[in-house]
């Protein structure tokens, strides 16, 4: 890990006020743009697998239980994704970490859409989420380090809301297919698409700028130039000097300890572990629990879908109202509306219509939490161990998230009503709501 060194600095802070003041360039649009594609991967493969439920379950005979180890199975990955593959980008860059992962992601999809067993699409669920989690956390930094000031919580909202499109897309095409094709054909489309993404990514993600300023590999200096042509800033003739590392191993350790670890960043991942829990539930489980409470298969599909066509509305307000109210507040709001609300959806399952438009509501205000957790991460984090410390949050929340869809199955296998589980899963949103509400008070870096 790096650290600074008084007086080293100055140029790499030039350099970085920069782009923190500067315009949002067409360079910028479009690296933006392609992480909101790759975040776009989390949503297709949830709901890819939530989709291919009724369908896994009818065809190996699969108990409510076994359901929710293959819901989880993605979301066990996506954690060791976070913890283990995002803290390389801090070493060897997030540029080949995420297109790496990518390609991880990828083959995992394909391969589980030829799973011969449950055993199989379990390990492959599992591939898949690695994948995807060495992504996330990497291209969250990007979009953050590439947005100007004024513009950076509009585009870590936007960017966040790639998660709702790429369920929504994925929704609608495993809609049509999963009935004519079967369950397979989810993952089939999901891996497709996601290949498809790799060349573009290869093309068109650019470097972290800081992670060029701050361990210099090779040809550091001609790829910084390249960035700052593309950004529309002079260039310069020669890099800062390198920041000198701490000696010592255990010194190193503490003092990355020190960045990663403060009362701050410990609620924060409060707010991560119960936020995703909650949101996890409820994107995994509800086409599912639609169907278990009596409404048809399809309309359990629709549910599922009409809940990503509000995740996109919540994204979009949530950018919309960052540039104008602070982001910590507009959070705060969201997770107590859907604590409110999705205790308040488990009463509507028995009528479509009621279903359908608390699920709207519904999609709308969690998804808006989940922009928010993206936007308000990365400031618990100094640069140096931003990507690390993204990592570290995401995969805490992830853990939330897996214990969620187990959960879940055991008590349906015990006789719960689907409608007791939304009044539980109310509760993790409210605990993340208190525990914004002392981040708000400690203030951010």
């Amino acid at each position: 890990m790096i650290f600074g060194r008084a007086g080293s600095d100055d140029m790499s802070d030039d350099l970085r006020r920069r782009v923190a003041e500067g315009a949002l360039t067409p360079f910028q649009w479009v690296a933006i743009g392609v992480c909101v594609c790759l975040n776009m991967l989390d949503g297709f493969d949830i709901l890819a697998m939530s989709f291919a439920a009724s369908g896994v379950k009818a065809a190996w005979h699969l108990t409510d239980g076994q359901l929710g180890y293959l819901f989880s199975a993605g979301l066990v990955g996506m954690a060791l994704g976070s913890l283990t593959v995002a803290p390389w980008a801090d070493r060897v860059g997030r540029r080949p970490i995420v297109l790496l992962s990518v390609v991880l992601a990828s083959l995992g999809m394909i391969g589980s859409a030829a799973a011969p067993g449950f055993a199989a699409l379990l390990l492959l669920r599992v591939v898949t989420g690695i994948g995807i989690g060495g992504t996330i956390a990497s291209v969250a930094v990007i979009v953050s380090e590439y947005s100007p000031d004024r513009w950076r919580s509009v585009a870590l909202g936007v960017y966040a809301a790639g998660y709702s499109i790429g369920g929504t897309i994925g929704g609608a095409l495993t809609a049509s297919a999963v009935p004519r094709f079967g369950w397979r054909s989810a993952f089939a489309i999901g891996g497709v698409l996601s290949l498809a993404l790799v060349p573009i990514a290869w093309r068109q993600l650019p470097e972290s700028m800081d992670f060029l300023l701050t361990r210099q590999p090779k040809f550091a200096l001609r790829k910084v130039n390249e960035l700052l042509r593309a950004l529309k800033q002079a260039t310069v003739d020669a890099l800062p000097p390198r920041p000198l590392m701490l000696n010592g191993s255990k010194e190193r350790l503490s003092a990355a300890l020190a960045l990663l670890i403060s009362p701050i960043t410990v609620l924060g991942w409060f707010v991560f572990f119960c936020t995703m829990a909650g949101f996890y539930f409820i994107v995994s489980w509800t086409p599912r629990l639609l169907t278990a409470a009596g409404l048809s298969a399809k309309q359990g599909l629709t549910g599922g879908v009409v809940l990503s066509v509000g995740g996109i509305v919540g994204s979009a307000l949530f950018a919309w109202a960052a540039s104008r109210v602070d982001a910590r507040r507009l959070l705060t709001i969201s997770l107590v509306g859907t604590a409110l609300l999705c205790g308040a959806f488990g009463f509507t399952l028995g009528s479509l219509h009621a279903a359908l438009w608390t699920a709207l509501l519904l999609g709308v205000i969690a998804n808006a939490a989940m922009s928010g957790l993206y936007a308000v991460g990365p400031t618990f984090y100094p640069t140096a161990v931003r990507a690390t410390g993204m990592g570290s949050a995401v995969g805490i929340g992830r853990f939330g998230a897996i214990l969620a869809p187990v959960v879940s199955g055991v008590l349906l296998d015990r006789g719960w009503h689907p409608a007791h589980l939304y009044v539980l899963y109310a509760v993790p949103f409210a605990i993340a709501a208190l525990a914004m509400l002392r981040v708000s008070a400690r203030g951010l870096r």
